[in-house]
Order: structure tokens, then sequence, then C-alpha cells
């Protein structure tokens, strides 16, 4: 197998990044009481922000797969964020 530049451990600290982040915003969301919209949407923002910074900074495209993996999770929770906007009636009829 080649070798790409990325160790193992630095590949796990790849993924906690990012998941350290997300859960982040939402413990922060839910202690403000932040509408749901925009959590998605900042959630988005922080994962294009790491999927465009791995595909940059990592050497040897190292970061390319989880880049990848990211950026379509962000596209995901922009649809979510799309849906919550169009429909926000079912987020308070569940919260009441």
């Amino acid at each position: 197998m080649t070798h790409n530049g990325v160790d193992i451990v630095d590949f796990v600290l790849y993924t906690i990044y990012p998941t350290a982040a997300f859960f982040a915003i939402g413990i922060a969301a839910k202690k403000t009481g932040l509408r749901q919209l925009y959590v998605y949407l900042m959630q988005a923002f922080v994962c294009f922000a790491f999927a465009v910074a791995y595909i940059v900074l990592i050497p040897l495209g190292g970061g390319q797969g989880i880049a990848v993996l990211l950026a379509m999770f962000g596209g995901l929770l922009l649809f979510m964020a799309r849906k919550q906007k169009v429909q926000p009636a079912e987020e308070e009829q569940k919260s009441t």
C-alpha cells in the first residue's frame, strides 16, 4: 500500500476535529435556543470549511477522502436546512 504522508493517528484526529465542532455547535444551539434552520446552516458551513481545509492543507492528497465525505454531509445539511425553512411547523409541533 502506498503511503500518502498521513498516519492513522492523524486520520483519526482529522475525523475528530469536525465531529467536535459539529457537536459543539449543537450543544451551544441547544443552550441558546437557536432555531434548527440556523443550526443546520452553521454545521454545513463547518463541514465545507473543514473539507476545503483538508484538501488545501493536507499534503499528497491525504485528506481527500474525508474531505469528500464532509462535503457530501454539508450538502445533506443544506438540504435539511431548506426543508426546515419550507416546513418549520413540524419542529414546533414536536417540541410541544
